[in-house]
């Protein structure tokens, strides 16, 4: 589930409350939690409902002026069912002070080098060349990267998100950089 960037700030301040989408089946549940670039959301509850059941309030509180602009996006898409989504702001995304703590203890580096070579099994070895490249070309988009690289689009946008959980990347408008967790594990492993 994706907000566009002008609803997140009002998610942050607890303005926009609800969603409502069209899925033929909910990719968020309640009890569950939604990683958002403001952070996570706590998700409340997840119905299906009808377009006649939501009102103006509703619309209002899921960042629209009104009923009919809210409609209007949903008609949009005509596949699934119409779910409305209620969430609050929970808190911070936690891999913002991961990804910050750039003063790695050797535990730490040892840690880090074991996860990536695991991450290397699955697919050879990537994980270092993403981060040398990344390190050398901050801001980079991605399709371009990935031509670098020789691999497709798809594969490194969901690979460098291992990186990101790892603390090691972090997204830019266009593009990636690596955090100060990252450039430290590439001069640790550099020595």
């Amino acid at each position: 589930m994706l907000f566009r960037a002008a609803i997140l700030e009002r998610i942050r301040t607890g303005e926009v409350t609800l969603a409502f989408r069209r899925w033929r089946r909910p990719t968020v549940k309640a009890g569950g939690r939604l990683r958002t670039a403001i952070g996570e959301l706590a998700i409340e509850s997840v119905s299906a409902c009808t377009s006649a059941t939501i009102t103006d309030v509703d619309a209002r509180a899921a960042g629209f002026a009104s009923c009919a602009e809210l409609l209007a996006e949903l008609d949009a898409r005509q596949e699934g069912y119409i779910h409305r989504i209620a969430f609050r702001f929970d808190r911070p995304d936690p891999r913002i002070a991961l990804r910050e703590a750039g003063d790695l203890s050797a535990d730490e580096v040892a840690l880090l080098a074991q996860r990536l070579d695991r991450l290397d099994r699955g697919a050879g070895p990537w994980t270092r060349p993403v981060l040398h490249h990344i390190a050398a070309h901050e801001g980079q988009a991605a399709a371009d990267i990935a031509k670098s690289l020789g691999v497709e689009k798809v594969w490194l946008k969901q690979n460098i998100r291992k990186l990101k959980e790892l603390g090691l990347t972090e997204s830019l408008e266009t593009g990636y950089r690596l955090s100060p967790r990252g450039k430290a594990l590439l001069r640790a492993l550099s020595r």
